[in-house]
């Protein structure tokens, strides 16, 4: 079984490379087509093989989904918040440190994994049916307590609430995109809108300043602190229902400020990402619930491998995917010189392209519609964190039983 375990990994690592560095591809996605093609892949491979790939690929993308989102400033349902300030250090010339600080964040976030996950498995259970309920009034909480300590409470309520009509409109109507990036595909044009083209269209211009590396300026006590509070979000949006690490990142907000401390807020977010992929992989085993794609591919196979089997496979991954991201980071220095504003325009056309292939017209429309709503923050001078209402409000939905 060992054997198995190792071979999965590598394979799961090498896709969670490509998952993580192209946008619009998932891990869920990578997921959806082994689990099509098990039937094939089940004669030369166990099953042991195949859920390591699985569970392997969502590790590496959770560590390595931060490169292209620092560089280029395009986010996905993982980084949508975070690329706000990686990508603002990236045109400070510190793209290198973010990276890495985004590696250190999911380092801790493994190590703090399994103890975490210990707990909630042994405490949570004879809980869930009053946390299914429960949680929509969290989420309630948390935007309210957002907007109330806005700069300016009107707007960002207006903000929130727009976008989560937006959220609503675009995920009730998801069956009408083309089935190319899956179903939850539209996330795609519409957190690329909200946060992407909204901020590239007010980017600063210019030229990318020299990168470089001199360590990474974040205090021991800031380095803990983000592990833990980041930590203990991957671990709620994980475990509890209808949850993502879109969520994690706003929760997030109301205790680290991405704009007052933004180093503290990468690590913290990135920390949410992985601790979620093993919460979710917990929530599956003890409760057989699934919170995400892979999760749900996992749940569809033939034959699902002990626990333990899957975990080793993903710490292994996690080895090799710390280790991948930082080599990766050195790539920071490519972008010093270059023309912000022409790698804006580039950047821009290609998420426009890629809405268009994954979503069809109807991804135009709401990469249309996302990116109108995203520019009033700008506009207003309030934060972008309301227009996380796109996720919030349909978690809420879902919560109360509405839809």
């Amino acid at each position: 079984m060992l054997v198995s375990i190792v071979l999965g990994a590598v394979f799961g690592i090498g896709c969670g490379v490509v998952s993580g560095l192209v946008p619009g591809i998932h891990a869920n996605t990578v997921a959806g087509v082994l689990l099509s093609l098990q039937a094939l892949l089940l004669v030369w491979f166990d099953s042991v093989v195949l859920a390591s790939v699985m569970f392997s690929t969502l590790v590496t993308h959770t560590f390595i989904d931060n490169v292209p989102s620092t560089f280029l400033g395009i986010p996905d349902a993982d980084t949508s918040l975070a690329v706000l300030p990686a990508h603002a250090l990236c045109l400070e010339g510190r793209g290198e440190e973010a990276v890495r600080i985004s590696a250190l964040g999911s380092a801790a976030g493994v190590a703090l994994s399994l103890p975490l996950a210990l707990a909630f498995v042994l405490v949570l259970p004879a809980l869930q049916p009053g946390i299914d309920w429960g949680i929509g009034l969290v989420i309630l909480a948390v935007g309210g307590y957002l907007i109330v300590v806005s700069e300016s409470p009107g707007w960002a309520l207006a903000v929130f609430s727009v976008s989560g009509v937006l959220g609503l409109f675009s995920l009730h109507y998801s069956f009408l995109a083309w089935p190319t990036g899956g179903e939850s595909g539209v996330l795609m044009p519409l957190l690329s809108g909200l946060f992407g083209i909204a901020v590239l269209l007010r980017a600063s211009h210019g030229i990318m300043p020299a990168q470089h590396f001199t360590g990474i300026d974040l205090p021991r006590d800031a380095v803990r602190r983000g592990s833990v509070l980041g930590s203990v979000a991957g671990a709620l949006v994980g475990w509890l229902p209808g949850l993502s690490n879109a969520t994690a990142n706003a929760l997030l907000t109301s205790v680290i400020g991405y704009d007052s401390n933004p180093r503290e807020y990468i690590l913290a977010t990135s920390a949410a990402n992985t601790v979620n992929a093993f919460l979710g992989l917990a929530a599956l085993y003890a409760i057989a619930r699934t919170r995400n794609g892979v999760m749900a591919a996992l749940a569809a196979a033939e034959e699902v491998p002990p626990a333990t089997a899957v975990l080793l496979a993903g710490a292994i991954a996690a080895v090799g995917a710390y280790l991948l991201t930082i080599f990766l980071s050195r790539a920071a220095w490519w972008f010093g010189g270059v023309n912000v504003t022409t790698l804006n325009y580039g950047v821009i056309a290609f998420v426009v392209l890629l809405s268009l292939f994954l979503c069809g017209p109807f991804g135009g429309l709401v990469l249309i519609l996302a990116t109108a709503v995203g520019y009033v923050p700008t506009l207003v001078n309030i934060r972008r964190v309301y227009c996380m209402g796109v996720i919030m409000v349909p978690v809420m939905v879902y919560s109360f039983g509405i839809a």
